[in-house]
This record gives structure tokens, sequence and C-alpha cells, in this order.
């Protein structure tokens, strides 16, 4: 399966899941490593613009095309989602506990999760610290601009 991860320049190879560490995320809190990436592009892009100041262009940025291999893969049952306000800003207890419990089980090095921003299309949350990591490939990175009309 390939996702797709956009970040500033300097850590366009870095899949330690450090930052969502640091700051906690919708699906971890703080304290608990994981890598986001998304189905496509368009999503990607639009998971990190939702996240910026509509005043400041984001600059620096890289897309990041990843592999994972499928077997690695857990689908997120989205009917444990139904009756939880799942999508809200901050992100809910919930969501995050979902992540941490993924991350701690260590089961699978994956987790496919729909996204909060477009109905429909899905984020993989990864886990950095699965004895299968190392099999995430980086199939490569580009520089990425982002369109002056979504910051208007």
């Amino acid at each position: 399966m390939k996702a797709y991860r956009l970040s500033k320049e300097k850590y366009k190879a870095d899949l330690s899941g450090i930052g969502a560490e640091k700051l906690g995320g919708r699906w971890n809190s703080k304290g608990t490593r994981m890598v986001y990436a998304s189905d496509s592009r368009a999503l990607a892009k639009l998971e990190v613009a939702v996240n910026m100041a509509l005043n400041r262009l984001p600059k620096n940025y890289y897309m990041t095309i990843i592999e994972i291999p499928d077997k690695l893969i857990f689908e997120y049952p989205v009917q444990n989602l139904v009756g939880h306000d799942w999508k809200n800003n901050p992100p809910i207890k919930f969501t995050q506990t979902e992540g941490n419990a993924f991350v701690h089980k260590n089961e699978f090095l994956a987790m496919k999760v729909p996204s909060a921003v477009v109905d429909g299309d899905y984020n993989y949350l990864i886990n950095p610290q699965h004895p299968h990591a190392s099999k995430i490939k980086i199939l490569g990175s580009e520089k990425f601009s982002f369109d002056l009309r979504l910051f208007k």
C-alpha cells in the first residue's frame, strides 16, 4: 500500500514518530510515538492545511511516498466511532486512547483509520516501534508547494 506523508524538509525521511510523541494528535496522546500518513497526496495536503494559519503559507514542505506491506495493516472498525464526536478539534480522548492501544498492542505495523477532514478517505497510523517497522520503504520525496488559494 502506498501512502503519502507531507512534512517539512528536515523531517521528510523521519519515520520515528517523535513529533507526534511530543505533540499528540487525533489518534495518539503525548508520549505515544506514531507516524501519520494518508491514502492520497490530496488528503495529506488537506490534513496539513487544516492545521495552518490562513495568513501563513507553508514553506519548505516535501511529499514523501512510502510503502507499507498490506498484510501488516489493520483496518480500524469504523462502527467503533459511532456515538463519539471523534472529528472534534481539539481531538477527543476516545480516538487517542484507541490509537495508543493500537501502538501498545504492537500487533500490526499500521492502522487504517477514516479521515476527519475528508469523508470516505483514509489515513494510516504507523507504529514506528513495531518489529517490522524496517519493512516500510520510502519510495521517494518531492518538493511540494501549496496553492495560495488555500490560505486566503
